[in-house]
């Protein structure tokens, strides 16, 4: 694993500035465009807000600990909380794009996915038994994926 920078923030909305400025942060050190660090602050954001409004009941309190890990050519972002999990299955991107669809055919409690999908290049839900949700987003640092593309 490569080094990281990690956050721990208590699971309520006031924190969520934090977890946006060390993103900025982060990413602009890692030579992110404005256009991909807006991005990865709107999917990291929908992420948080997810672990803070599902994660725990209303007496219950909790965290949500953020971790941003930069390696060669992509960042890796992990929203982890130890609330209630969800009974996450992934599907096929193409299945379950809002593409086509009217707007009526979407469901509010997945909204926030398909955003994160649209915005990262990778997207994984890791769910623990009851025992918390893990989402790790991955954004590849456009020089990296120009350099692919030249490549094929």
């Amino acid at each position: 694993m490569s080094p990281y920078i990690g956050l721990t923030i208590p699971a309520k909305a006031e924190y969520l500035d934090i977890v946006r400025l060390t993103l900025y942060g982060v990413a602009t050190k890692a030579g992110f465009s404005f256009e991909d660090i807006e991005d990865m602050k709107v999917a990291v954001a929908e992420a948080c807000n997810n672990a803070i409004l599902h994660a725990y009941s209303h007496d219950q309190s909790g965290s949500v600990e953020v971790q941003f890990e930069h390696s060669s050519g992509f960042l890796r972002i992990s929203v982890k909380d130890e609330g209630n999990s969800f009974n996450y299955v992934q599907t096929d991107a193409e299945a379950a794009s809002l593409h086509h669809k009217s707007i009526s055919e979407a469901t509010v409690g997945g909204l926030g996915l398909f955003l994160m999908q649209a915005l990262m290049d990778d997207v994984q839900v890791l769910t623990h038994s009851g025992k918390g949700t893990e989402v790790i987003l991955t954004k590849q640092l456009a020089s990296q994926l120009n350099r692919k593309e030249e490549m094929v």
